[in-house]
């Protein structure tokens, strides 16, 4: 029987964060400014944003450049607190 492990990151490396929610007038600003908190250097080019079908809801994709799991763990659980969103992949 195989045991299957994730697969390992080598850090530092560029890293997507994808964030969905709510389309709230500020979501876009709330998710970039806690990402640009852990992950400074944050600039347009790095943001994708595209909304749902019906405009309810939102996703976007950040590229940071990740340093190690500590800071993926810290920024994924204080995006987790903003009460419009609603997934952090």
């Amino acid at each position: 029987m195989s045991t299957h492990k994730p697969p390992v990151i080598e850090f530092p490396c560029s890293y997507p964060i994808k964030v969905m929610g709510f389309a709230t007038p500020n979501f876009t600003e709330e998710i970039v400014a806690v990402v640009n908190k852990h992950a400074p250097g944050v600039c347009d080019e790095h943001v994708s944003v595209k909304p749902s079908a019906k405009g309810n809801y939102v996703s976007i994709t950040i590229v940071i450049e990740a340093t190690g799991e500590e800071q993926l763990t810290i920024m994924f659980k204080e995006l987790k607190t903003n009460a419009s969103v609603k997934m952090v992949l």
